[in-house]
């Protein structure tokens, strides 16, 4: 037998008018916190629409691109550009449905909650020139690095999404046994300056596997003509970042690598999210190199680590930048990785 009841219009309104049920427990940032970039993204979520979550996400603003992970829990950091956002974190249901939960955020400047100046830009001057947007120049070349086996291959690309500020570039690479793909720009010529902070954004695009190191350098012709090259790479080998260094003279040159201290490895770094990358060096007139600090994601590791780093190469005035990967395998392996707002200070 079936009774029938009688519920009040506003009750029947309110009702239908209910959002779907979602356990989604946002713990960090919370609503209207101040944040610097990148923040915290501590999310869990077990139901949406009484079904069990199988993915949890997020965008920002008016954004279409939308980061997600297949789980129900995520703990890693995020990157934003400074300024007030909406944060729509979303968790979604086997049967595709989303719940979203909208958190204000406002990002202020690295490691300050009054909004001052932090990580590595502390210590870069007022008179310093900075160079930014590097990664958007027409000038970018590529080759496979002749001082890995194997072989390489890559594409260039810029693109709006994923993005820190609206135009990243895409490096696609395929690598065949443990070859190394080498790209570069030339952005100045300025042979004085001795002091330079490389301040850039990295997004490794849903694997890390294909790739071992990434590398990021500068390079400057200096005053009697040698080139001061600045090597700094993580690597995924050894776990450490390494610093280039010349083992030989300027004309009876030996580039190679010496680990430091400090930990990295690329394969730790979370996926399809931003990763801030900046290093701090400084030479002398004859080319001795100090690698002083590097922070990843607002966290500083302190280098102090000084090697000869000069080569004649017969270059002209310049000082470029350059970006490298390397393959993991001693078959053929893949890697895709986004460099956004590179800017390179000296003084």
């Amino acid at each position: 037998m079936k009774f029938a009841v009688s519920l009040p219009l506003s009750l029947l309104l309110a009702l239908a008018a209910a959002p779907a049920v979602a356990q989604v427990s946002v713990n960090s940032p919370t609503d209207g916190e101040h944040v610097s970039s990148p923040f915290k993204f501590d999310v869990t979520a077990s139901t949406c629409s009484s079904d069990a979550v199988t993915a949890i996400g997020y965008s920002l603003d008016s954004s279409t691109q939308t980061t997600h992970w297949n789980s129900q829990s995520v703990n890693t950091s995020i990157a934003a550009p400074g300024g007030s956002h909406t944060l729509h974190v979303k968790a979604w249901n086997g049967k595709g449905e989303v719940c979203v939960v909208d958190v204000s955020i406002d990002v202020v400047a690295e490691g300050s909650s009054d909004g001052s100046s932090g990580g590595g830009l502390s210590v870069v001057p007022s008179n310093a020139t900075k160079v930014g947007a590097i990664q958007t120049l027409s000038g970018w070349q590529k080759v496979h690095d002749g001082g890995t086996t194997g072989s390489s291959n890559g594409t260039m690309s810029i693109a709006s999404s994923p993005s820190v500020a609206g135009a990243s570039r895409l490096f696609a690479n395929e690598f065949k046994d443990y070859g190394g793909e080498r790209y570069w720009v030339h952005f100045s010529d300025d042979t004085s300056a001795q002091n330079f902070l490389y301040d850039g954004w990295v997004y490794i695009h849903d694997s890390s596997s294909g790739f071992k190191n990434l590398e990021f350098d500068v390079a400057q012709t200096m005053d009697n003509g040698q080139t001061a090259m600045m090597a700094f790479q993580c690597d995924g080998w050894n776990h450490t970042w390494d610093y280039g260094i010349n083992a030989g003279s300027a004309a009876k040159s030996k580039a190679t690598w010496r680990h430091s201290s400090a930990y990295c490895n690329p394969q730790a770094w979370g996926l399809n999210a931003w990763h801030h990358v900046q290093i701090y060096i400084s030479r002398n007139d004859s080319g001795s190199l100090t690698y002083h600090a590097v922070w990843l994601d607002g966290n500083k590791q302190t280098l102090e680590a000084t090697a000869f780093g000069a080569f004649d190469l017969g270059w002209g005035p310049a000082i470029i930048t350059q970006f490298q990967v390397d393959g993991s395998s001693s078959g053929t392996t893949y890697g895709n990785v986004y460099l956004d707002e590179l800017s390179v200070y000296r003084w």
